[in-house]
């Protein structure tokens, strides 16, 4: 992988984990147009995901430390019934991911045809947001638990976490900072275990998961990927509370009819 080609790799991943328009689906055309295959370099995956999950730590730092400050009160108070909800949210996708993890690795494995027609499946969740009411409820462990499994359908490659989880509070009647809130602080936990388990495979084969990559180049993908997450993260914020998912609505199924032309014809 050239520095050029990280940093390619690492804006499309800041971006895209916050954007509703799939991040593992991006990162998977990225790398068929770039003829990358990025489930070899298990290092460089390391480095980005610990990058979008630092922005979002940072963009959201007072939430995280207001919680963890109130957690050590012991008390069953907001922070900590938050936290138990962020928790409860992420039974779903933990069970799928131990019980499904080769099935579901198989499907990153360059099926640009399966991440377009996941993109178009993302394309109609967030335009069935066009025609929801504005929400005032908030979250409730039912609706987290409900949220949580929408999130672990964003597993498949080409179906937006950000965008399944947020239109989901939505169709709930979650208000909309609220569900947007909830939806990238429930998401920081899976980033951070994906990024621990592919760090202890790392260790186990070091040789084989790094592929020769620099440390120039690693660096490059990171500064790339933590920026640009910044910058999608604080832009992904802003759409949800002036109701502009329908643009990326239109995005996903512009680049899902894209290529499929080019896959078919």
């Amino acid at each position: 992988m050239s520095l050029i080609e990280a940093i390619i790799l690492g804006i499309i991943q800041g971006l895209t984990e916050f954007l509703p328009v799939s991040s593992s689906g991006h990162i998977e055309l990225g790398a068929y147009l770039l003829n990358i295959h990025t489930s070899d370099n298990l290092l460089f995956t390391i480095i980005v995901h610990a990058a979008t999950a630092l922005s979002t730590i940072v963009i959201f730092r007072k939430d995280i430390l207001e919680i963890i400050k109130d957690l050590f009160k012991f008390q069953w108070n907001e922070s900590t019934q938050f936290a138990a909800k962020i928790a409860l949210s992420m039974i779903p996708v933990g069970v799928i991911g131990v019980l499904f993890e080769d099935k579901i690795e198989a499907l990153f494995a360059g099926n640009v045809t399966f991440v377009a027609f996941m993109l178009l499946i993302t394309g109609f969740l967030l335009t069935v947001t066009y025609y929801t009411s504005d929400g005032t409820k908030k979250v409730t462990f039912g609706r987290a638990i409900i949220i949580g499994l929408a999130q672990s359908i964003a597993i498949l490659p080409g179906i937006s976490r950000s965008g399944t989880t947020i239109a989901t509070s939505l169709y709930l009647g979650v208000e909309k900072s609220r569900a947007t809130r909830f939806s990238f602080l429930m998401v920081l936990p899976p980033i951070l275990g994906a990024a621990l388990l592919k760090t202890i495979d790392f260790i186990k084969a070091p040789e084989v998961a790094a592929d020769s990559i620099s440390g120039i180049t690693l660096l490059a993908g990171f500064i790339a990927a933590f920026v640009s997450g910044l910058l999608a993260c604080q832009w992904m914020i802003k759409i949800v509370r002036q109701g502009k998912l329908i643009y990326f609505a239109v995005y996903c199924i512009i680049v899902a009819i894209v290529v499929l032309s080019v896959v078919y014809f």
